[in-house]
């Protein structure tokens, strides 16, 4: 449930999509990992990749002690990717001897109660998915009182020693909506569906809608200015978008942005024998594949931005690092200290270039549930084997 630009790529392959949200569909099964191709995304750099599975065997005996949270978006194939990722780097770094892992629906007090108890456990370092920008502060600050280390994955926090790692969802955004509204040639109607109200991530697309929707005075939005909340919520979202229709709101609209939920809100239009508008989505499995098969969804016409989850194996990545006292480099630009960014694409299927790059981001077998980006070039060093195995140190 919501930045440094270098080139990085992520290897397209069945992992957990939308960007960071609670979710109440089934665990997605994991698919084959054979055909790895990539989709280019940008990212900060990091240092040396870990050692292989071989070394790891040897080195994680001697080394660190993590702790991993995510408080929501149990079955939510974004936030089940991230933790598989999570455990894949922790084993594949060889720097990790122990990955104490509390994955649960949850709210911000639960997750702060969930922080205090990887610290009484003794672990080096906490990385966590956070509920709240703030919630977690105090047992942060406790954290670091411990000596511990601590990261932010897939959406900020404000504590200023914990450091952030999350793709640019203001960035994610912004994308997405020119695009849309480019398509509308700056008029007409757009739905406007979000994710989790109070999610940092939420809270950053948001901002970076507004911001471009400022230069199109034209463009209306409905429901609302604020939009309506998914929850990222595929049932919820299944749900919203089919008493849309029902009601006959959807007829008066012209284009839809979502906050990775679309494939749902796709499969309701043609399920309603409705006209598709143009959509705006991210690369999940599922909404690349509808978008790439004009047959099964004819006329239909919309953008995926990416949004990696591999950013669960690229915390690990961080905290070996902070631990090893390896020098990070964060983006300035950050509305938070210590924050890497990562930044997303867009690929459409009205041009040659988008409907190639779409293409090339899929991987066959894969579960439509996963986002299609599996790993980030310098910041996670596992096989995409390892990463669908889902298994840590000693598992």
């Amino acid at each position: 449930m919501m930045k440094s630009r270098f080139l990085v790529s992520l290897a397209a392959i069945a992992v957990l999509a939308s960007a960071c949200g609670t979710g109440a569909t089934p665990t997605p099964s994991s698919p084959a990992a054979s055909s790895v191709p990539s989709a280019a995304v940008s990212g900060s750099p990091s240092a040396t990749a870990g050692a292989s599975g071989s070394q790891s065997a040897a080195l994680s005996a001697s080394g660190h002690k993590i702790g991993y949270s995510n408080g929501g978006g149990v079955g939510n194939g974004f936030r089940e990717e991230q933790v598989c990722t999570a455990k894949a780097e922790a084993l594949a770094s060889g720097r990790v001897s122990q990955l104490t892992t509390i994955h649960r629906n949850t709210d911000a007090a639960g997750q702060l109660q969930d922080i205090r108890d990887l610290i009484a456990k003794g672990v080096n370092a906490i990385v966590f998915n956070p509920n709240d920008p703030e919630a977690l502060n105090p047992a942060l600050q406790e954290a670091k009182a411990a000596g511990i280390k601590t990261v932010s994955v897939d959406a900020y926090v404000t504590d200023p020693d914990t450091y952030n790692l999350y793709n640019n969802q203001v960035e994610y955004a912004k994308l997405g909506a020119k695009w849309l509204f480019d398509k509308l040639n700056g008029t007409g109607t757009v739905y406007y569906m979000r994710g989790l109200a109070g999610n940092s991530a939420d809270t950053d697309r948001d901002k970076g809608f507004k911001e471009v929707l400022k230069d199109y005075p034209n463009i209306k939005i409905v429901p609302n200015a604020d939009g309506v909340a998914t929850d990222w919520d595929p049932a919820k979202t299944t749900q919203i978008i089919t008493d849309f229709i029902s009601s006959g709101q959807y007829d008066s609209i012209n284009g839809i942005w979502t906050s990775g939920m679309d494939s749902q809100v796709v499969d309701a239009i043609y399920a309603a024998n409705k006209k598709p508008v143009p959509i705006v989505g991210a690369d999940l499995g599922a909404f690349v594949n509808q978008l790439t098969d004009p047959a099964k969804y004819p006329g239909l016409e919309g953008s995926a931005v990416t949004n990696t989850a591999a950013v669960g194996g690229a915390g690990i990545n961080l905290a070996t690092k902070l631990l090893d006292g390896t020098a990070i480099e964060t983006d300035p630009s950050a509305s938070q200290p210590n924050t890497v960014l990562l930044k997303p694409v867009l690929a459409d299927n009205v041009s040659d270039a988008g409907k190639a790059t779409l293409d090339s981001w899929k991987v066959k077998g894969l579960d439509p549930l996963w986002p299609l980006g599996l790993k980030i070039d310098g910041w996670t060093s596992y096989t995409p084997e390892q990463a669908v195995a889902c298994k840590g140190p000693g598992e």
